[in-house]
């Protein structure tokens, strides 16, 4: 098939390759040309617009930093709109406000276009190893259409009519963001308590307390960079987007407004540069006491 992708970003970059080792054509796209190097060498072509890495696309994915971004690409000058028509399906991989995405389907599906919002999930090693989770709103029959390609990259759940797809994301992005702050409290009154983290960990990463997070994040804090792969102005871009989504469904969410907040804390702390994890470095800091710890932490993104 012939597919555009718009926005090689961390993720982006990683997944898309997942497409080209298959054997499509590839035409990329991103703000930045130097990001498609590895794309170019492998035998993909590079255009300098989404209308160009739309035009004549079976599939156009995209996947850019959030609202405002993907907004540009799809309605601004030389965006999707310009070429998109009857026949193809663009696929939106980008975490982005409920509202907004709805009003890009249908502006999409005014020009004879299908659309799916699939943003995504299982960080970078997840888009590295074709194992990275696709939340998928928009008509079924579309979304099957689409999935042997999807599935290239990992694998696809169908979340039900478009929209679907978007609010899944932000509510696991809600329930990992609560994770990681509350593994950070854990641990630390575990450590500052006299336990031996080498011995905490393993316990709590066991039954009730278990999570994703403790398996997947808690080495990035143990080797002291909090992973750079994502940063706190990322956590925060979405942490808006969920809290606007509790609102949205008049939901009280107590938890998830003081993790809203906490995150803030170590925005403005650190840097909204720095990596998620320095959620968990504001609790240390606050306690005293270190989480670093001796051992061969492989960072994600080179598993």
């Amino acid at each position: 098939m012939k597919i555009g992708f718009i926005g090689l970003g961390t993720m982006g970059s990683a997944a898309s390759l997942n497409i080209l080792r298959a054997g499509h054509e590839l035409m990329v796209c991103d703000l930045d040309k130097s990001r498609a190097a590895q794309h170019i060498e492998m035998g993909a072509t590079w255009v300098d617009t989404p209308a160009e890495a739309t035009r004549g696309a079976d599939i156009v994915f995209t996947m850019v930093f959030g609202p405002d971004q993907i907004d540009q690409v799809v309605r601004g000058p030389n965006g999707i709109l310009e070429t998109i028509g009857e026949g193809q399906i663009w696929i939106d991989m980008t975490t982005n406000s409920p509202e907004l995405s709805k009003a890009l389907v249908s502006a999409v599906s005014e020009k004879g276009a299908m659309s799916i919002d699939a943003p995504v999930t299982g960080a970078v090693d997840g888009a590295r190893n074709a194992n990275m989770t696709q939340f998928a709103g928009g008509d079924e029959a579309t979304v099957e259409k689409a999935r042997p390609v999807m599935e290239l990259m990992g694998p696809v759940h169908y979340m039900g009519a478009n929209g679907s797809g978007v609010i899944t994301k932000l509510a696991s992005n809600q329930l990992w963001a609560i994770h990681a702050t509350a593994m950070g409290e854990a641990l630390v009154m575990g450590v500052k308590s006299g336990v031996d983290l080498s011995r905490l960990w393993p316990a709590l990463s066991l039954g009730a307390s278990d999570s994703w997070c403790m398996h997947h994040d808690a080495p990035s804090v143990f080797a002291g960079h909090y992973d750079p792969s994502f940063s706190l102005d990322l956590c925060q871009k979405d942490l808006n987007l969920i809290v606007n989504a509790c609102d949205s469904a008049e939901t009280p969410s107590p938890v998830t407004r003081l993790v809203h907040q906490q995150f803030e804390k170590a925005r403005n702390t650190f840097g909204g540069d720095k990596g998620e994890l320095h959620v968990v470095k504001l609790e240390e800091d606050g306690a005293g006491v270190s989480l670093q710890m001796e051992g061969d932490w492989v960072p994600h993104w080179e598993k």
